[in-house]
């Protein structure tokens, strides 16, 4: 809301006045972090306007620039004494949601249907249609308390085509980077606002310093990253938490159709059918126009290859303009936007000379680094306090049953090294992990069945539908760090076939709520038909092997004496890929088949953990 020259808001900033006046209204900083303020810390005294941000696109075609819905909350000290704050910004595309309507997201009936064959034309799904909030936004109210206390202005906007804002949603299109580009232009006072969604009254930003980071988790994150790669000034740091840096790595794996975890079916399409909140009158022909004749076609469900679509959804090469420093935060156990995506964000700033540090955890989605962190960073960045963090270990890994990270100098650890395995056969479709290539085997072969899960292919007494190869016991703890990779040398009976590879940890631990690292290391799959080509697929000549080489997700673990490591290798993925009618015949050569594991302390760690 805006204050309004009535006799009452006259006598509350009078008294505003008087009651900042017998406190200092600056920020506070100890030990590098800035600190709660008395005087800023009331949410009685706190201003909330909204604003409307112009931008220089027009994505919904209705003849004017799209304006994005701007909120904020600020300390009245920026009203009565005239004080000027750096922004923490937040931008979201799902602030135009209701609560309620997101109970129905997960309906099978809202997602494309993945029990068909590879290759084959999907059925068409029910596009949802969720309640939206017309009035007032959801903002994420616990950044207010958090960060205005501490002498910062909070920052909202909703994205193109969701809640107030103009526009309409790409997932990962060029608006979506524009959007908070612009915002932040306003900030630094080279954009406008105004005081409504169609008026003219124009809104400056007098109460900022110009200098603005921003945060936010998920899709949240994803537009850290879309605003940071235009390069905007005044956007000096940011701190994305499992965001996505490339919506192919999000939704598709080495050629291979695949779902975020969790939301098996899930596509480009049915996110910008969750997200699309915005004008209901403009909602038809936007869907028409950007819905099913940009996103359907070029997500390309039938081959999963990557495209133009997808290379102007990735952000890695979009990062020359970057200039801002980044703390990036991410789950090694996210199975819905894999760590994979910071991982490569995190290798680009670096390469680029940028400061950056990295916060890995155990958990899964989401995982915000610790407070403290946060607030040496933004206080870093955005106040300009010298506080030393240039000269932190860059890297913070929450290890295992752990709750505080330990610190390391990079990620993978410094003294990984590659260790390369090779395969035997066995008896029951179960061999051997090796340092040393063995003698050529008899090809083995698995049936496709997408009906077992991991631990069902595992405890399998005739393993049909599985590969298994382990190693020996571990005698000693071993840990790993970085990004496994797999070579394997296979043939399959069809044209086309899912492939999926696991890395676990034996024997499985029994027990409800396990964390995942007891059972779990990492993942991969790919789709043999991309073996020369993600962006080509050509289809298998039945009985004739291809070499299909990939990385596996990054992780950083370790692998505790007594328990085994075992590469699973199968077809279909009950929960991540395509549901083919079983029976599909894949055929593995073991002699051309190889595993690569990031081992701290290389071959010597390797040959410890077994004598």
């Amino acid at each position: 809301m805006r204050l309004k020259f009535t006799f009452s808001s006259f006598l509350l900033v009078l008294v505003g006045i008087a009651y900042v006046g017998a406190q200092p209204a600056q920020p506070v900083f100890d030990k590098g972090e800035a600190q709660v303020v008395s005087a800023f810390s009331d949410p009685a005294w706190w201003i909330k306007e909204e604003v409307w941000v112009e931008t220089d696109f027009d994505s919904d075609l209705d003849g004017r620039p799209d304006r994005m819905h701007v909120y904020i909350t600020r300390p009245l000290q920026t009203q009565t004494e005239g004080i000027k704050l750096p922004v923490i910004y937040n931008s979201s595309p799902y602030f135009g949601l209701r609560i309620p309507a997101l109970l129905g997201i997960g309906s099978k009936k809202n997602f494309w249907k993945v029990d068909h064959e590879i290759g084959a034309t999907p059925k068409p799904h029910r596009h949802m249609r969720l309640g939206t909030r017309t009035k007032r936004p959801l903002f994420a109210s616990s950044m207010d308390r958090t960060w205005v206390p501490r002498g910062f202005v909070m920052v909202y906007s909703s994205s193109p085509g969701t809640g107030l804002s103009d526009g309409v949603p790409t997932i990962g299109g060029q608006n979506e980077s524009l959007a908070p580009k612009a915002v932040i232009d306003w900030l630094g006072g080279r954009a406008k606002a105004y005081r409504t969604r169609t008026g003219n009254e124009e809104v400056k930003a007098y109460w900022s310093t110009g200098k603005v980071g921003m945060t936010g988790t998920s899709y949240d994150g994803t537009l850290c990253l879309a605003a940071a790669t235009t390069g905007v000034e005044g956007l000096e740091v940011i701190i994305p938490v499992a965001p996505v840096s490339s919506f192919y790595h999000y939704y598709r794996s080495n050629g291979l159709v695949r779902s975020p975890g969790g939301y098996l079916g899930e596509d480009a399409d049915v996110l910008y059918d969750m997200i699309n909140s915005g004008d209901k009158k403009k909602r038809k022909a936007n869907n028409r126009r950007v819905r099913d004749s940009i996103l359907v076609p070029g997500q390309d469900r039938i081959t999963g290859d990557f495209n133009d679509f997808w290379a102007e959804r990735d952000f890695v090469p979009k990062m020359s303009k970057m200039r801002a420093a980044m703390l990036m935060a991410h789950g090694f156990n996210d199975w819905n936007v894999m760590p994979e995506h910071s991982f490569r964000f995190y290798e680009a700033a670096k390469a680029q000379g940028l400061p950056v540090q990295l916060y890995y955890h155990q958990g899964g989605h989401g995982g915000d680094p610790p407070l403290s962190q946060m607030n040496r960073w933004f206080t870093r960045y955005l106040h300009g306090i010298e506080n030393g963090i240039e000269n932190d270990l860059p890297v913070g890994i929450v290890r295992e049953g752990e709750r505080k990270p330990t610190y390391y100098s990079q990620y993978p650890d410094s003294a990984a090294a590659a260790v390369k395995l090779y395969l035997s056969a066995g008896t029951n479709q179960t061999g051997g992990l090796h340092t040393t290539p063995q003698a050529s085997a008899a090809p083995m072969s698995l049936v496709d069945d997408y009906r077992r899960d991991m631990q069902a292919l595992v405890r399998e007494k005739y393993a049909a539908h599985r590969l298994l190869f382990v190693t020996q016991p571990l005698k000693q703890d071993l840990r790993l760090s970085g990004v496994p990779e797999i070579k394997v040398r296979l043939a399959a009976n069809k044209a086309a076939a899912n492939f999926t590879a696991y890395l676990v940890v034996l024997p499985l631990t029994e027990g409800k709520r396990l964390p995942e690292y007891e059972n779990f290391v990492t993942r991969g799959w790919a789709d043999p038909q991309n073996h020369s080509d993600i962006g080509r697929q050509s289809a298998l000549v039945p009985g004739q092997f291809v070499d299909l080489r990939f990385s596996m997700i990054p992780d950083d673990q370790v692998i505790p004496a007594g328990r085994q490591i075992g590469l699973l290798l199968f077809s279909s993925d009950k929960e991540f890929t395509l549901h083919p009618k079983p029976g599909t015949v894949l055929t593995l050569e073991p002699a051309g088949c190889e595993l690569v594991l990031p081992v701290v302390g290389g071959s010597a760690a390797w040959k410890a953990a077994f004598e």
